[in-house]
């Protein structure tokens, strides 16, 4: 019944919000568009046509082609299972990590609190993107190097956040009766502190994912992140750049979809923000 109580609850609070409707159903659109690329797009994604270079949009390739000839449509499907994989594990990442440093500062105390803050301090201090882009251009630019990266460059605010929470939870009853029983310090951590602790973490990993697309088209289009012709977001605004005064839709329709995309996902952050507030529940 409980279950079904925060369910009936998570669905009132979200359904009654246009907003956040409007942005689910932007993740769902393109969360479905990633996953059955191969099917939906009309072309092979890496098939090259000079005879076809830079078309218009036209029925035949409803978003034109590029200076290859590749049809831009295909490549932008193709593109958002890149994407949005790079998005979810580094989110992965950043939150696995995150739980760990936060919950084990937040238990603990004293000083090995003092000396994770001060770890999450000094990561805080040096400017995330810039961080990134030098770590990305000392090793090789694979998708595997940019999702890591990306990870263990964005923990700090779930560590932060999981932190706080273990901080307010761990003297309560069902933490002392768990320790006068003889639970260990792993047992609490895990299976009673976590996950009373997870709900601001699941709202920061919600926004991280809109974050990590963005910042790895970003990386893209400055050449450090998914190298061609492997199709991604960012690279392809990157190949487009050249012809931008000419042919518009190169820029245009792979900018709408991050747009779509990091919208999407900061509009579902912000409706499981007000889900997990408090007063909502009175």
């Amino acid at each position: 019944m409980r279950d079904r109580y925060k369910l009936y609850l998570l669905y009132s609070v979200l359904s009654k919000n246009r907003i956040v409707v409007f942005g689910g159903v932007l993740i769902g659109v393109l969360t479905l568009l990633a996953l059955f690329a191969p099917l939906v797009a009309p072309f092979d994604p890496l098939d090259i046509s000079i005879k076809d270079a830079l078309l218009a949009p036209s029925r035949t390739h409803i978003f034109g082609t590029d200076h290859l000839g590749r049809d831009l449509f295909s490549r932008i499907i193709f593109g958002a299972r890149i994407s949005l994989s790079i998005g979810f594990v580094a989110v992965g990442v950043s939150v696995l990590i995150g739980l760990v440093v936060g919950s084990v500062a937040g238990y603990y105390g004293r000083r090995v609190d003092t000396v994770l803050m001060r770890l999450v301090d000094i990561m805080l201090c040096f400017p995330s993107f810039f961080l990134i882009l030098a770590v990305v251009a000392m090793l090789e630019s694979s998708i595997i190097n940019i999702m890591v990266v990306i990870g263990i460059t964005s923990w700090m605010g779930v560590a932060r956040l999981i932190r706080a929470e273990i901080l307010s939870l761990k003297e309560r009853e069902f933490i002392l009766a768990s320790r006068a029983v003889g639970a260990s310090d792993f047992r609490i951590i895990v299976r009673h502190l976590m996950p009373n602790a997870i709900a601001p973490v699941l709202v920061s990993a919600v926004l991280g994912v809109a974050a990590a697309v963005l910042l790895e088209s970003s990386l893209s289009f400055l050449g450090l992140g998914v190298q061609p012709p492997t199709p991604s977001w960012g690279n392809i605004l990157m190949e487009g750049k050249a012809s931008l005064g000419v042919c518009w839709w190169l820029m245009f329709f792979p900018g709408v979809f991050i747009l779509m995309t990091v919208l999407g996902y900061n509009l579902l952050g912000e409706g499981l923000r007000e889900y997990f507030n408090p007063r909502k529940r009175i």
